[in-house]
């Protein structure tokens, strides 16, 4: 444990960083979750909602710093051949 001040603050900002970014990631996955469900029905304009609603919530969380840009477009990508693949 850490004796300064300074220190044991950071200590506090990194885990409600860190819960945050735990909460971001697993509304991340709850959303691709939804999509890959959709497409696994075949049913079309419900895998279309959710794929831009998986598509925005990608870009904000990498947007924020939760997951590098490139994971983001990668895991974009995945969505899109899947949705097209349908």
């Amino acid at each position: 444990m850490p004796n300064i001040k300074s220190a044991k603050k950071r200590v506090m900002v990194a885990e409600t960083r860190r819960m945050r970014n735990m909460a971001r990631k697993n509304e991340m996955k709850t959303q691709i979750k939804k999509f890959t469900t959709a497409v696994a029905e075949g049913n079309k304009t419900a895998a279309e909602k959710e794929l831009l609603a998986s598509v925005s919530i990608l870009d904000k969380t990498a947007g924020r710093g939760v997951i590098h840009k490139n994971a983001a477009a990668r895991r974009k990508s995945h969505l899109y051949r899947a949705y097209n693949n349908m």
